[in-house]
């Protein structure tokens, strides 16, 4: 039997990440890539401009984050796709609340309030069905 392969966003353990920490690195994913200057401009309650780099360079060690040289300056992105962290994160999240079904999840998403379900949101929910039956999920 062949050994399943583990993906980076599975070897990275997020939900270990720290508050601020969470913070960057969505704002990385929001943006594609950032300068320590434009995270620092998106942060909710900024701290100082040496502790972002400082942050950023400790992401990178841990392994969440990589640069690369633009100019004189630094661009900052996540070292795991956006894609495949959603993917990681919504697995946990259903196997934690959901007991792992998809089914209970989209259920409890239709039970929140304030969210009617107009005629072009349950149009895309059919069509999101349909395109992972065809992918055979």
């Amino acid at each position: 039997m062949a050994a399943k392969k583990r993906t980076v966003a599975r070897q990275l353990p997020w939900e270990r990440l720290g508050a601020r920490e969470r913070e960057i690195v969505e704002i990385l994913y929001s943006r594609g890539d950032a300068t320590a200057a434009e995270v620092l401009e998106s942060l909710a309650s900024p701290p100082s401009y040496s502790a972002v780099r400082g942050m950023l360079a400790l992401l990178e060690q841990k392994g969440y984050v990589k640069h690369r040289r633009d100019g004189l300056r630094y661009s900052y992105s996540a070292t795991v796709d956006a894609k495949a962290a959603r993917g990681t994160a919504v697995r946990k999240l259903l196997d934690t609340f959901f007991g792992g079904s998809p089914t209970r999840a989209v259920a409890a998403l239709l039970e929140l309030p304030d969210d009617g379900l107009d005629a072009v949101t349950v149009k895309e929910l059919q069509q999101a069905v349909l395109a992972a039956r065809k992918a055979g999920r």
